[in-house]
């Protein structure tokens, strides 16, 4: 799910570099110091499910687990994804460093919107249905990711749509498995840590006081 420098339109590349600004911002105002360790186990989640890879043209296919990310960070995703994306560019090469923002936006926008809408589920319903939340969340994801990355794909050119309709029909599969490990690890963190589901801090502006 790694676009690669050099992939991407220049405008593509600008637009997603500034909405990424925008959701690490709100990310960091909405990370408060009891979510900083949940953070940091999600993003090594990240950096590790996704180190084994499939590549599939300009882009390649692996687990995420962003589903499950936005589900327990809400908008601090953004930032918990942004540094595994980050440290995979610098070290390994994965991705690019050019293209980095379009990268975020891909992984962690879909993982902010499911958190959205599946943590009141997730949070309320008895544990095997708040598990069967969590897996309609963590395929969720996955397919969000997939149309942001074909989108950006089919928007830098001709040439790039048949790899953009080849990233959504490969990431069906990914979606399966991702709905299941995301179902169970929903189920786990349910019955052992169930704070984890709260609802995170909403970003805001502080204002200053008189």
């Amino acid at each position: 799910m790694h676009i690669v420098d050099g992939a991407l339109a220049g405008e593509v590349v600008a637009g997603g570099a500034i909405v990424a600004v925008g959701g690490l911002a709100l990310g960091l105002r909405g990370l408060d110091l009891e979510r900083i360790p949940a953070a940091g186990l999600l993003s090594a989640t990240f950096f590790t499910a996704s180190l084994i890879h499939v590549p599939l043209g300009p882009s390649s296919v692996h687990l995420i687990m962003n589903g499950l990310a936005g589900l327990v960070l809400g908008w601090a995703a953004f930032p918990a994804l942004f540094v595994g994306l980050l440290l995979q560019a610098v070290f390994f090469g994965f991705g690019g460093v050019t293209v980095l923002g379009v990268n975020t936006v891909a992984i962690a926008l879909p993982a902010v919107l499911v958190g959205l809408a599946a943590r009141p589920l997730v949070r309320q319903l008895a544990p095997s249905h708040a598990a069967l939340a969590g897996g309609l969340a963590g395929g969720g994801a996955i397919a969000g990711t997939a149309v942001l990355v074909a989108t950006a794909l089919a928007l830098s050119g001709e040439a790039f749509v048949p790899a953009a309709k080849l990233v959504l029909v490969a990431h069906v599969p990914v979606m399966i498995v991702e709905a299941g490990v995301c179902a169970a690890a929903v189920l786990l963190i349910r019955k052992v840590k169930p704070e984890l589901f709260a609802t995170p801090p909403t970003p805001a502006v502080e204002t200053a006081r008189a």
